[in-house]
This record gives structure tokens, sequence and C-alpha cells, in this order.
């Protein structure tokens, strides 16, 4: 099989800026690859690689997408084990030949599973991004009416006694069987005070915290996840790490309570399977979560999920948060997330249309 690819690149825009502990994104670019096979059907993907975080993160990145596309185009072939230091560039790819496969061509139904059949939704966490007190306060209080169960927390961008004071709001009126809280530091704190904060956030009883140190100090986050008084989950301490053996390696020194799963991030879904049943074999629970894309990789990411069976609340509600996003079959619902597959959508039509530049790989 031999394929006709066209790279669309186009920049997405926030509705509202979005805080992280790299700082706060008002736009972002993202590749959509549309892959056509010789009987005119059309796979559509999207590559989202995030600025500052992304192990594919590269000034060369458009020319390594082009020559991985070049690849695919030439051979009909995917080498996923060398794709896999690429994730946002495997992830579109795996994308696209997944739809490839499909009858709905002009949806986005990928996997089989009673999500993608509009039969049932994936519960999610309400996410409260970081902002000033006020604005977080506002946030939470949204989100609690909106009926939310389970809320996270992105920390470390405000006065540490100033989180507290919003976790102590939440629980003077919510006990923890009506509220679960999660809390995202995305590495804020440094080891010396990490343990003291940990300490600081679990009256709260917190469900877990993301990432409390920065990811690459194995030794420090293994000590922390073996005396930590709040279970703690891994997120971008995954990035960069590719083989089974070096996960393996991994998961076994750090020990950690979770491990949060970002496909874009984490090595696509070829990447991302071996983390969770490497994961399973040590009996660590996990999450699947979004990286800020726009709805055709939240699509993606949303339909794999309902396909890999887990209890925990996913995080999967962020490709809402565009302006110019791609029209999509997702709606959230309480606090679910839904697939209606109830008409079709010319998918690309609308990613032709929003392009800033395409590119044709045959």
């Amino acid at each position: 099989m031999y394929y006709t690819i066209r790279i669309v690149a186009k920049t997405l825009h926030f509705k509202q800026p979005a805080g992280t502990s790299r700082g706060i994104y008002t736009h972002r670019k993202v590749w959509y690859l549309l892959v056509e096979d010789d009987q005119k059907n059309i796979g559509v993907g999207e590559c989202a690689p995030l600025p500052l975080l992304s192990c594919d993160d590269l000034p060369t990145y458009e020319e390594v997408l082009y020559n991985c596309c070049k690849q695919l185009a030439l051979t009909g072939q995917v080498d996923r084990e060398a794709l896999e230091v690429y994730p946002s560039i495997l992830m579109g790819i795996e994308t696209a030949l997944q739809h490839l496969q499909q009858l709905q061509q002009r949806a986005l139904t990928l996997w089989d599973s009673p999500f993608s059949r509009s039969k049932t939704g994936i519960y999610i966490n309400g996410l409260i991004w970081m902002g000033n007190y006020e604005t977080m306060k506002q946030r939470i209080e949204e989100k609690m009416e909106a009926g939310f169960h389970y809320i996270k927390l992105k920390i470390g961008a405000i006065d540490f006694q100033q989180e507290l004071r919003l976790l102590e709001l939440i629980r003077t009126h919510f006990t923890p069987s009506q509220i679960e809280l999660r809390v995202d530091a995305n590495g804020a704190f440094s080891p010396a005070e990490a343990k003291s904060r940990l300490q600081a956030l679990a009256q709260f009883s917190i469900h877990s915290i993301e990432q409390p140190i920065a990811a690459g100090q194995w030794e420090e986050m293994a000590e922390l996840c073996a005396t930590t008084s709040l279970p703690i989950a891994l997120d971008e301490e995954l990035i960069g790490i590719h083989g089974y053996a070096q996960k393996k390696r991994l998961l076994q020194l750090i020990a950690p309570q979770y491990i949060i799963i970002k496909p874009t991030l984490h090595g696509s879904f070829y990447g991302a399977k071996q983390w969770i049943d490497l994961a399973k074999k040590q009996a660590i629970p996990y999450w699947v979560t979004s990286a800020l894309e726009s709805n055709v990789g939240l699509n993606a990411i949303a339909q794999w999920c309902a396909t890999m069976p887990s209890n925990l609340p996913q995080g999967l509600g962020t490709g809402l948060l565009f302006t110019d996003n791609i029209e999509m079959l997702l709606t959230i619902r309480g606090e679910q997330l839904y697939y209606t597959a109830t008409r079709p959508i010319d998918v690309v039509k609308q990613v032709l249309t929003a392009a800033d530049s395409i590119s044709i790989v045959n």
C-alpha cells in the first residue's frame, strides 16, 4: 500500500490564556496529516508537540515530520519502534492509519467500543488552570456547580499558602466522598521542600499529586514515593523514556503510586500501551489524559482510552480550549465525555479550510 500525504499546519488560539509551570500559552501550532490511499480514502491524524515539553519539540520538527511522512508514503510501512522518539509524529501517523481502516470516513470513529457507539461516556476530572487566587476560586466554583465530582488543580504558580487556602475552601463545603481532589505540581517543588509540602497537602485528603519534583531525579523521586504522605503520579517523568527495558527500569526504581499516560508525549498509542502493560505487572494504576491537542487528537485519545479499561476518572477535557478548533462529535455532559456519532462531518474539508500551509508528500 502506498499513500499520498498532505501535511497541514495550523495555529490554534486559546479561548483564555492557559497557565502552566512552563509559562502561559495563548496559541499553539499543530500539524494535521491527511493520509490518502489508492482507493481515495483519507485518514486524518494530528501531530501536536508541546513547546518546551515534548521530547520531539525540535527546531527541525517540520523537516523531521516531512521525512517520516515520505518514508510512509514510499513504503506503506510504519516503524513504530524507531518513531517512538517522535511521539507526536507517531501519534499523527497511527491515528490517520487507524482512521483509514474504518468505514465512517467523514466522521472520526477509530475504534469500536460502547463509547464510540455513543452508548457510554468516559468520566473525566474538571481541570482548574493556574491563575491568581480569585481566578482559580471562580473556576473551582464553576466546576463544582457543573456537577464534577473529580477536580484537578494545577498548582505551583502562585503562593503555596494561597493554594492551600483554595483547597481548604473546597474541603469546607465538600467532603472527600463528595469531591475527589487531584493536584498537579508540574515539577514545581524542589526535592528539599517536597516532603513538607506533600504533608501540608495531605491534610485535605488529596487523591494524588502529579510530578511534585522535576523529572530526571530518579533517586529523589523514588525516596519521595517510598515515604510520601500523599500518593504520587508520574507524568513528565515518562517523557523521553523509550524502549521496554528503560521503561521497566524507571518503574521498578521509582515505584510510583500511579502513572499518567499522555500518548502525544509518551510514545503515541504504541509506547503508551507499553507503559500500561508494564504498570499492570507492578500493580501501578494509571489514567489517560490529553496534552492540549485539538479535537482531532483528543478524539483519538478518548476513543483509544475507551478500549483500555480503567476505573479512574480520565483527564480528557482539554480539546475545548480553542477558539478555532476542528468541529468534532465530542461533548461534555455533566462530568462525562461523550462521542455522538449521529451525523457525518467533513473533517478533511475543515482541516484544509483552516490551513496555515499545506505540504504534499507522495
